[in-house]
């Protein structure tokens, strides 16, 4: 999964595609995929093993 953020409002959406438009401010085109941050387990989640 990843997360989308609306680059107009900042509103965020989880999903697997990207939205065509923002839920919270009814945009077009605005949703940017985030960047992931993982927490050192390496395996690219975001879990707290290590």
């Amino acid at each position: 999964m990843s997360v989308f953020k609306c680059e107009k409002c900042g509103d965020t959406k989880e999903g697997r595609c990207k939205p065509k438009k923002c839920s919270a401010c009814g945009e077009t085109g605005v949703m940017v995929k985030e960047e992931t941050k993982t927490s050192g387990c390496g395996c690219g989640c975001s879990c707290k093993s290590k």
